[in-house]
Parts: C-alpha cells; structure tokens; sequence
C-alpha cells in the first residue's frame, strides 16, 4: 500500500472528508512521526506497533566487488517493532491462506 492508496482508504471511510482532507490528515501523521524518530523519540501506536531509532555502531565492512575493507560510520536507523495483535492477525491471515 502507497501513501496515496492510504489517502483514497481513508476518504473512501469516512465520506466526510475530502481528498484534500484525507491526504492533509495523512501527511500531518507521517510528519509528526518523522520529526520524533528525528528528535530520538519513541512512538507507540497501541495494537499497532512502535517505532524507535536504533544506534548502529562503526564496523568495517567488505567492498563486494574488490573485498577491499571499508569502514562504515556509526549511524542511527528507524526500527519498527510490530504490536502483539498486528503481529497475531498477520500470522492468521498467512495461515489461513497457506502462505
């Protein structure tokens, strides 16, 4: 699912909102979850999941065309966890049609 597939679901729910509104909403949410992972803050969406920034720490790594070592910067990454029940629900699903 895109963004814009999220926006046309959410003006397809709720007919009281426009395209412009859904889309509004949409982006207001994903920015306001962008700015706390880049303030270093923790987000949970309760049945959903959380998202946290995690610290990755300078390694050396392999050039893969010539093994050359190569040092790769310390870094900090997004990391989402998945909740207890969308965890579940994706489980169920993938059984049930046997994926």
């Amino acid at each position: 699912m895109t963004r814009s597939d999220l926006v046309e679901e959410l003006a397809a729910r709720f007919g009281q909102l426009t395209h412009r509104d859904a889309e509004h909403a949409v982006k207001t949410i994903l920015d306001a979850v962008g700015d706390a992972l880049v303030r270093g803050h923790r987000i949970e969406i309760r049945g959903f999941g959380s998202f946290s920034v995690t610290h990755r720490p300078p390694r050396l790594g392999r050039n893969p065309r010539s093994g050359e070592a190569v040092q790769i910067p310390e870094k900090r990454v997004p990391h989402f966890k998945p909740g207890k029940a969308l965890r579940e629900s994706v489980a169920q699903q993938s059984a049930e049609t046997g994926a």
